[in-house]
């Protein structure tokens, strides 16, 4: 059972060792980078590249680990017993199986996708420990103990929002998906928009690295966003001529796919008004 990318996703040669790294060490696979770098698709991706099903839990700031395991709805029950319901009798119809229960019941071997940890309490990720270590947990309202049946490929992933526990940590293989240099972001827009214009191509490419790079930027583009750009680029038909400033806007052409924020426009706005003034 091997990860070597797939034709709708460009995977580094490091980001391929750290999946098969952790399916090797049957690890979970904690994955971090900016936010639109691809980690949440990396799930997807290696669930299609191995041929097995996913299950994905998206993790919010409200979500506690309990409900990856189960819930029981003790307030369903207690109404059914007021109105005389037999199902009261068996605890397990009160029972909602999580995302975990899912993953260990499969039939198969499957992908389990946990994203975006850092966006729930610190002491989530320590909440878990023990049943992704012992691939088993305990049901109290029955009495049964659950175990995976077949241990399923984890995958973790964080936008580095906050410090994840050290306990946590030392159970996962850790990779950091950098942001991709030219010739891998080149490769990505070829999947995902074939056959476009080299001249156009290396023109906004120029463009959209100069705006991540510049100073003072409260958020840097990402993947996603400039594959959204070059989108649009395609849609209005422009071309590489179409790209080029006057020097009146230090912005690009429909930077609302680029610039998320009004500090960011407020940045180039003022740093094209200095260079106007030094003219």
């Amino acid at each position: 059972m091997r990860f070597d990318g797939t034709e709708s996703y460009v995977a580094t040669q490091d980001l391929t060792m750290a999946v098969n790294a952790a399916i090797t060490l049957e690890r979970p696979l904690l994955v971090k980078g900016e936010p639109g770098t691809g980690k949440t698709e990396l799930a997807r991706q290696v669930a299609a590249s191995l041929g097995l099903p996913m299950i994905e839990w998206n993790i919010k700031s409200t979500t506690k680990a309990q409900q990856g395991l189960y819930e029981y709805d003790a307030v369903s029950r207690l109404r059914d017993s007021q109105l005389g319901d037999a199902r009261v009798q068996d605890v397990g119809n009160y029972i909602k199986r999580g995302k975990l229960w899912q993953a260990f019941a499969a039939d198969s071997k499957v992908v389990l996708l946990i994203d975006e940890v850092d966006k729930a309490d610190i002491e989530f990720p320590n909440d878990l420990l023990q049943e992704l270590d012992r691939m088993e947990f305990h049901v109290y309202e029955t009495g049964e103990t659950v175990q995976a049946r077949h241990r399923p490929i984890v995958i973790i992933t964080s936008n580095n929002e906050k410090e994840l526990p050290d306990a946590f940590l030392r159970r996962c293989f850790f990779h950091y998906i950098r942001f991709p240099d030219p010739d891998t972001l080149r490769r990505i827009v070829e999947v995902h928009h074939p056959g476009i214009k080299d001249a156009l191509l290396t023109t906004a490419l120029t463009q959209f690295y100069a705006l991540r790079e510049q100073p003072g930027l409260k958020k840097k583009p990402s993947t996603s966003e400039v594959l959204d750009w070059l989108k649009l680029l395609l849609a209005e038909d422009l071309s590489a001529e179409d790209l080029k400033r006057d020097g009146a806007s230090a912005l690009p052409r429909l930077h609302g796919a680029l610039l998320k924020n009004e500090q960011d426009v407020h940045l180039f706005e003022r740093l094209a008004f200095m260079a106007r003034r030094e003219r």
